[in-house]
């Protein structure tokens, strides 16, 4: 099996480092483990390191979330959003996670994000639990 090429939204990375026994974890780990390519963008790091500190499960401090964001940067390929404005997505904040998307050239969009998700018939897009049973509950056990 090709390695698969996906985004990351934020709400997957955070779910992912806070509860790393969690779907979005494994995915995490897949990915960190040279086992997924991942596209990401500045906005979604950012926005990682803005949210992540708000988790009480998260013990790393600002500096150490900084840190990790810094060394996904060598784990992924990061890109620059560019892609035209999506008229039909319900929240304008997403739009740079739906551009990084389009920009990216990746496979798929994983997100748990629900107005991310609306979309799903018109782009790539889905959740962690629909992704991991696409790629890895016939080879890994969930």
């Amino acid at each position: 099996m090709s390695i698969v090429r996906v985004v990351l939204d934020t709400n997957v990375l955070v779910s992912g480092l806070a509860y790393p026994q969690s779907v979005p974890g494994r995915i995490v780990q897949q990915w960190r483990s040279g086992e997924l390519k991942v596209a990401l963008s500045r906005y979604i790091l950012d926005e990682m390191v803005r949210v992540l500190p708000r988790l009480p499960r998260v013990t790393l401090s600002p500096e150490e979330i900084r840190d990790l964001a810094e060394s996904f940067i060598f784990l992924a390929d990061i890109v620059e959003p560019n892609a035209d404005w999506n008229p039909s997505l319900r929240d304008p904040s997403d739009q740079p996670v739906l551009a990084t998307l389009q920009t990216s050239g990746a496979e798929w969009l994983i997100t748990g994000d629900k107005d991310l998700l609306a979309l799903a018939t018109q782009f790539p897009i889905l959740t962690p639990s629909a992704f991991w049973s696409k790629y890895y509950s016939p080879n890994v056990p969930a």
